[in-house]
């Protein structure tokens, strides 16, 4: 028979305390009330067509198909319908904030930035030995050997080794600074010389460099950033004054962010 185990909210702030989340916690609080009052500020209403909408997604999210699905979500984080349509509007709230915000500067800051929206498919092979990768490398321009069979021979990761070690779709700024510049100027279909990290030693092959379009995901990335960052930039100009009081703790904590 399992033992029962009562956790108090003493027991649990006092774990929050000394696993040292507060600070992190005091600024999702501080962003979170940010977001109402600017979005009040600003005039933005949420009509309840919109907050279906956004509990549909919370909902799909979270892979909740199911009602029972939704009750074991709720159980499981101890939140109740309200907390769920508090998450759903919070999420609706920034949607609608940054669509505010930044709507109109997304196109500008998208041709402003267009080498960092700029992808490419590549796959890659790790190696331990560089004179071997150099080996292998010079065997790929002759001929004598494919990239998908030194991928079956040198990946040890089955899913990466079986995918011949394509690595997907990722744009510039998610390249380190040496991959970045040696990928975005190759003439794809191209093998790169290996290139040596802390990691090991790369053999990359570029397939192909995709120009950047503005489509609705790009535009919703973009946006989002442009909101993040704003977000922190507001933070760190406040003063976020915790009074954190009871018998766990009967002191006041002051959390001071320093100035952008």
């Amino acid at each position: 028979m399992s033992q029962v185990l009562t956790v108090s909210p003493e027991d649990i702030f006092y774990h929050i305390k000394i696993s040292c989340q507060i600070p992190s916690i005091l600024e999702a609080i501080a962003t979170r009330k940010l977001i109402t009052d600017e979005a009040e500020k600003a005039g933005i209403k949420i009509e309840t067509e919109e907050l279906q909408q956004a509990a549909d997604n919370l909902r799909l999210a979270n892979q909740l198909m199911k009602a029972e699905d939704t009750w074991t979500w709720l159980e499981k984080y101890h939140l109740s319908l309200d907390d769920f349509e508090a998450i759903a509007q919070t999420n609706l709230l920034s949607a609608k904030l940054a669509n505010h915000l930044f709507a109109d500067k997304v196109e500008p800051f998208f041709y402003a930035h267009q080498l960092d929206y700029i992808g490419a498919v590549t796959y890659e092979v790790i190696l331990d030995d560089e004179d071997l990768a150099l080996e292998l490398f010079y065997a790929l321009q002759e001929g004598e050997i494919s990239f998908q069979e030194i991928a079956r021979q040198y990946i040890q990761d089955l899913e990466t080794r079986r995918a011949g070690g394509y690595k997907g779709i990722r744009l510039r700024s998610e390249f380190r600074p040496e991959f970045a510049a040696a990928i975005f100027s190759a003439s794809p279909p191209q093998i790169l010389k290996p290139i040596t990290t802390l990691k090991g030693v790369h053999i990359i092959a570029v397939e192909e460099i995709i120009k950047p379009q503005l489509d609705e995901s790009l535009r919703l990335k973009i946006m989002g950033d442009l909101f993040t960052n704003w977000l922190k930039r507001q933070i760190t100009e406040i003063e976020i004054v915790a009074k954190l009081t009871g018998d766990v703790n009967s002191q006041s904590s002051k959390v001071m962010h320093n100035q952008a």
